[in-house]
């Protein structure tokens, strides 16, 4: 079985590797990080930035300061908002092309499990994940580097790192369901529909007050993106987007074994 996912991954990078969407992907979290960099730029001399035309006279700022914990606490929310949309577009491209292309068929002809397949592209979404997030994570410290943001230290780094690393990884989680509606569906668009849905209801749920509860509201609050009075959800937030995942990916897993595919 390991063989079968092993050449399933390989033949999964080569569809990667001939298409543009890593690119628009990368292209995307570059972007992020710019514009986060930009931010800490304003934040540290809001007068600069006015005199500048950067910033409208009246504008008024508030959020992260101008140092490396809020730096990496704003990279962190851009993980949660933005990483769930373009990690969303990952997993929706790798199941829901297979519909959209007409290859579905195909790849259930091959002489390997299903199972092996599903295993793989969800092996592929997430390192192509973490990459993303590892480059943001770089784009940041040298971004803060070349600003000179105050208050760096070894301590700081791990913690801010640390806090965008498990955003990452449970945003990934939630993804999968998209990956299910795809196959669901049969394609990209119900897949896009319920990840603009779930965005929207994680905001909404969050702003009432019950976003520990609400898995895709969870990543947002570790980030902080709720802000101060929004407190972090416990372990059985955690534990909600871990279960939503390995649902996620058990049923696409049993869709394509029992599904009827004609």
């Amino acid at each position: 079985m390991t063989g079968e996912i092993a050449a399933a991954v390989g033949a999964e990078l080569l569809k990667v590797r001939r298409s543009l969407v890593p690119w628009v992907t990368v292209a995307a979290f570059a972007l992020a990080g710019l514009v986060g960099a930009f931010f800490m730029f304003v934040l540290q001399d809001p007068a600069r930035a006015r005199a500048l035309g950067l910033l409208g006279s009246k504008a008024q700022l508030t959020g992260s300061a101008a140092d490396w914990a809020g730096h990496l606490a704003l990279t962190a929310q851009i993980v949660a908002l933005g990483g769930l949309l373009v990690f969303g577009v990952i997993v929706i491209w790798l199941f829901g092309r297979e519909f959209a292309d007409r290859t579905a068929t195909d790849l259930l002809a091959l002489p390997a499990p299903r199972s092996a397949i599903v295993v793989a592209k969800l092996l592929v979404a997430l390192g192509w994940s973490l990459l993303l997030t590892l480059q943001l994570v770089a784009l940041t410290l040298v971004s803060g580097a070349v600003l000179g943001l105050p208050g760096w230290s070894w301590q700081v780094a791990r913690g801010g790192v640390g806090i965008v690393v498990v955003t990452a990884l449970l945003t990934t989680a939630l993804a999968t369901t998209y990956g299910l509606v795809a196959c669901l569906g049969r394609g990209y668009l119900p897949a896009m529909a319920t990840m603009l849905a779930s965005l929207f209801a994680a905001q909404v749920v969050a702003a009432l007050g019950f976003g520990e509860w609400f898995p895709w509201s969870v990543p947002a609050l570790i980030s902080g993106v709720a802000g101060p009075d929004q407190s972090s959800p416990g372990a059985a937030g955690v534990l909600g987007v871990v279960l939503v995942g390995v649902l996620a990916s058990g049923g696409t897993v049993f869709w394509w074994q029992h599904a009827d595919q004609t």
